[in-house]
C-alpha cells in the first residue's frame, strides 16, 4: 500500500535504530524483528533496508562487523554507536511530539 510505504520511509531509520538498541543483528535479522514485532504489519524489503543501513553507517549511527549467522553464512552484523543511541533518543522524542500533535487533530471532539 502506497500510504504505508510513505509513512515507513519517514520512520525507517528510527525503526532500525530501535531494533539495534536490543543488540547487534544482521540485515535479515533486523527486517525479521520489525516484521515479527509488528505482527507482520511492516515488512522491510532489501531495497529499502540496505540503503538505509549503508546511509546510517556513513553517518556514524551504526557500525558493521563481519560474523557468521545462525545458518553458518558470512554476514554483516550491525550495532549502534554512541552517536546512534543519541540519534535514537532524539528521534523518539520527535516521534512522541509528532504523534501527540496528530492525535489532537484526529480525535478532536469540538
Amino acid at each position: 500500500m502506497a500510504e504505508e510505504t510513505e509513512l515507513l520511509h519517514g520512520t525507517l531509520d528510527t525503526l532500525i535504530l530501535k531494533t539495534l538498541s536490543w543488540g547487534p543483528r544482521h540485515g535479515y535479522g533486523i527486517a525479521r524483528w520489525i516484521q515479527d514485532t509488528t505482527d507482520d504489519a511492516l515488512e522491510i524489503g532489501e531495497g529499502s533496508l540496505y540503503p538505509a543501513l549503508y546511509r546510517m553507517e556513513r553517518k556514524g549511527w551504526i557500525e558493521a562487523e563481519w560474523g557468521v549467522s545462525e545458518t553458518k553464512r558470512d554476514v554483516k552484523f550491525y550495532s549502534l554507536t554512541s552517536q546512534g543511541r543519541a540519534r535514537l533518543k532524539l528521534e523518539l522524542a520527535q516521534w512522541t511530539r509528532f504523534t501527540a500533535a496528530v492525535s489532537k487533530v484526529l480525535y478532536e471532539t469540538r
